[in-house]
Order: structure tokens, then sequence, then C-alpha cells
């Protein structure tokens, strides 16, 4: 089944057991894929477009989040925190530490990298691999540190 079928069958379940919290996360996330498909041009997101959408929607959960906390908003911090949870359902189980150096690190001897200037290249590698799985600036983080040995 595809994430799109999925979403559309947890959109229905979600309707009958009137859970307006899933209902509310899945019809964002069903408009945000269909803003990002009639962005420029018409076309239709795979599973990994689709990932990618609901990985911006959790980053930008995350900061708001941020800002919410410095304002004293817990109500709304615990409603993104919910929400975070729900969109996290529709991703694959996240790497861990190990299995990104891993990823990393035969990305670097794969490309000749050698020093930070090499980032680009590196990052050009590990990012279509880790698409949903972690989140950019960490993979970023961790190639940097990587790089500067």
């Amino acid at each position: 089944m595809s994430l799109r079928e999925r979403l559309d069958d947890d959109l229905k379940s979600a309707m009958r057991a009137k859970d307006q919290a899933r209902l509310s996360v899945i019809r964002a996330i069903k408009a945000a894929i269909l803003s990002q498909e009639t962005r420029a041009e018409r076309i239709t997101l795979d599973d990994a477009g689709i990932m990618q959408v609901i990985s911006k929607e959790i980053k930008e959960r995350k900061d708001a989040n941020q800002e919410f906390e410095k304002g004293g908003r817990h109500d709304l911090v615990e409603k993104n925190l919910n929400e975070i949870d729900i969109l996290c359902q529709y991703l694959p189980e996240p790497y861990s530490e190990e299995e990104l150096k891993e990823i990393i690190e035969t990305a670097v001897q794969d490309t000749g990298s050698t020093s930070v200037k090499d980032m680009g290249k590196v990052m050009a590698v590990v990012t279509p691999q880790v698409l949903g799985r972690a989140e950019g600036r960490h993979v970023a983080e961790l190639v940097k540190a990587r790089l500067t040995h």
C-alpha cells in the first residue's frame, strides 16, 4: 500500500472514529501534498516526495514549538507534540546514530572527500539515502564532524 493510499484510509478511519486531532493532521498533510504537487508544474508525488512533505511539516511544528515555549504557550506546545507523533507514524523508523555514521563514512569513501570543502559532494550522496529517516541539520553536523578529522 502506498503512503497516499494509507493516508486516505487513515482519513476515512479518523472520520468514522470522530478523532478530530488525527483528522486535522491528515487533512493538513494532504493539503501540503496537494500544494507541493501544484506549485510549479502538475506532478504526482511518489512515496519519497510525500515523506519529504511530511518531514517538512514535522520540522515546521518543531520550530513553532520553540517559539511557543518562549511565549509560555504550553497548550500549543502539547498540541504540536501530539501532531508530531501522528506525523511520525507515516515516516520509516529513524536511523540510529551508528547507522548514520556508517552511511556517511561510505559516502565519504565513495566520493573521495578529504576536507570540509567536499561537504556538498558528501551531502549530495547522503541526503537521498536518509530522506525521512534523519533530520538534515543533524546529518550535516555529522558530515562536517567527519570531514574535520
